[in-house]
Parts: structure tokens; C-alpha cells; sequence
């Protein structure tokens, strides 16, 4: 069966928008990766995705490994060729899988960077001693930071917290991670105190471009990723520790929470990880309770 290969973008990326929940980011990723495949089999608009072969693939994967492209890129490229063909095949748009018996490229089992909790303490002081400016944003900046830390939530579902996420009273933030699911997380009372002059004297400062929107710029619009990303940078280098990305403060939260005796269910629930093999980057632990461990674990709770 011929098969458009601009027709079957176009329908792959709405099945995955609507039919799987994906992200824009993983949806951004994973049609990308699909349109290389296409790039390096000279595929035009009206070529057929059901002539690739086994050994196109293949190809395509060992010209990127000469190419020096990391085993963690190999793999997640070759995950989401897997992914395409497989929905592909499944809905009768090609007559064959050829990436039926791809084998699994297996990723490099590195940890990704953690500061120290010293340095993470030196970070969150240094934002604190900036807020005492009574700055509407430095309030925002040092709210953010101790929300990151204490919680390990993603950078976009930091930036996509409403103020009726957050629950002050029971210290905890609802959440809406990957594939639009929901989770709640618990955060200890430093953080709550950022949040809580952030919201009594920073917000008010600024205007009420959007009401809803938790972290906000001076003009009133919802912070965006680059923002939190130039804040943390800037937090790093005025504290004198390593230079991070906010990512790395959710990848540091999971290790302290475990380092302090928490649980790997625990981190993959507060995490919000799909699998827990995702979370076994970090270490293996045994217990089995969310708040309590959180507690008794953060360094901050």
C-alpha cells in the first residue's frame, strides 16, 4: 500500500498531539527525527514510507554513530522510527514494519549533573538574600528556585502552575507533566515561605496581564522555560557553584531524596516518571511512602 510520506507526517503528528497526549516538545522530537530519516533516503513529498527497508534504517542509524552522535541520541532517534512505523503499520497506512526487528540501541547509563547540597543551599541563599530587596521579581526568582529544588517538577510544568495548583495549607502543588498527566507533589516550608512573599508582596507588584498564572513577569505574563533557565544560570554564577540548567535541580532533588533514605517508588512518584527504570538512573532503595519519606529525606522539607 502506497503511503504519502507528507500525508503520513501529517497525520502521525496529529495522532500523537491527540491520540497519545505527547508533548509539543515530544512531538517537536519525534517528527524531526522522522523528517532526517526521510532527509538521508532522499524522500520526497510523493515518495512512500512503505519502500524503507531494515537496511535503510540501519543505515541511517550507523551514519549518525560515524557521524559521532552519542548511544543516548541513537537510542531515542531509533525509539521514535520504532514508534512511527509501528502506529504506521497498525494503521494500515504501509503493508509492512520494517523496523519490526530493529534492535534497541542501548543509551550511555550516565548520571546527569547534581550539585551538592551545600552548593544547592548556597544557590537558594544567595536568591534569598536578593529577594530581601523587596524586588517583585527577585521574590519571583527565589520562589522558583526553592520550588524547583523542593519538588523536582519539570521546567514547563513549573512555568504551566496556575495559582489554584498550589496548596499552601497542605504544602503541595498540583501538576501536569507529560502526556497531560496530572500528580501531586509535597514541598517543605522554605519554599513554602518563598511562595508566600511572592504571592503577598512580589505578585501584587506586578500587573494582571494574566490572573491565573502563578510565576509571572513584570508585565504580568506567564514566565516562559528561558526565563527560569537565565534565572538559574544567574542564581549559579552569583553563588559561585557549578553552572546548572534547572533541569539539573530536578535531577538534584531525586538524588538528595534518595541519598537521605527516601524510596525509588517515592522519587518516581514525585518525579512523575512513567517507568521506574527511568528513575533506577539514580540508585535502588527500598519503602513505600510518599509524604512521610519526602519529609523525612529533603533537605529542605
Amino acid at each position: 500500500m502506497a503511503a504519502d510520506a507528507r500525508a503520513v507526517r501529517e497525520r502521525y503528528s496529529a495522532a500523537l498531539r491527540h491520540g497519545h497526549g505527547a508533548s509539543d516538545h515530544t512531538v517537536r522530537a519525534y517528527l524531526g527525527d522522522l523528517d532526517d530519516l526521510a532527509n538521508y533516503l532522499e524522500l520526497d513529498e510523493d515518495a512512500s514510507w512503505g519502500a524503507v527497508q531494515l537496511a535503510d534504517i540501519r543505515s541511517w542509524l550507523a551514519h549518525m554513530a560515524a557521524d559521532g552522535k552519542s548511544r543516548s541520541t541513537l537510542a531515542r532517534r531509533g525509539a521514535a522510527i520504532r514508534t512511527f512505523f509501528a502506529w504506521a503499520h497498525r494503521t494500515g497506512l504501509i503493508d509492512h514494519n520494517p523496523a519490526l526487528r530493529l534492535a534497541s540501541a542501548r543509551p550511555a547509563s550516565t548520571l546527569p549533573e547534581v550539585l551538592a547540597v551545600d552548593s544547592v543551599s548556597l544557590l537558594l541563599d544567595v536568591a534569598q538574600m536578593r529577594a530581601d530587596s523587596g524586588d517583585p521579581l527577585d521574590l519571583r526568582d527565589w520562589a522558583m528556585a526553592e520550588l524547583l529544588y523542593a519538588t523536582g517538577i519539570r521546567v514547563g510544568e513549573l512555568t504551566g502552575i496556575d495559582n489554584a495548583d498550589v496548596d499552601l495549607a497542605e504544602l503541595t502543588v498540583r501538576v501536569v507533566g507529560k502526556g497531560d498527566k496530572e500528580r501531586v507533589v509535597p514541598f517543605g516550608i522554605p519554599a513554602m515561605r518563598a511562595l508566600v512573599a511572592w504571592l503577598e508582596v512580589g505578585r501584587p507588584a506586578c500587573s494582571s496581564h494574566d490572573a491565573h498564572a502563578m510565576f509571572v513577569g513584570r508585565r504580568g505574563g506567564r514566565v516562559d522555560q528561558r526565563q527560569v533557565r537565565d534565572v538559574i544560570h544567574t542564581l549559579a554564577t552569583l553563588a559561585g557553584v557549578p553552572d546548572i540548567a534547572p533541569h539539573a535541580l530536578r535531577h538534584t532533588a531525586a538524588t538528595h531524596l534518595l541519598q537521605g533514605g527516601s524510596d525509588l517508588r517515592t522519587v518516581q512518584e514525585v518525579l512523575g516518571h512513567a517507568s521506574l527504570t527511568t528513575t533506577q538512573r539514580y540508585t535502588h532503595v527500598t519503602a513505600d511512602r510518599l509524604r512521610s519519606a519526602y519529609q523525612l529525606a529533603h533537605p529542605r522539607a
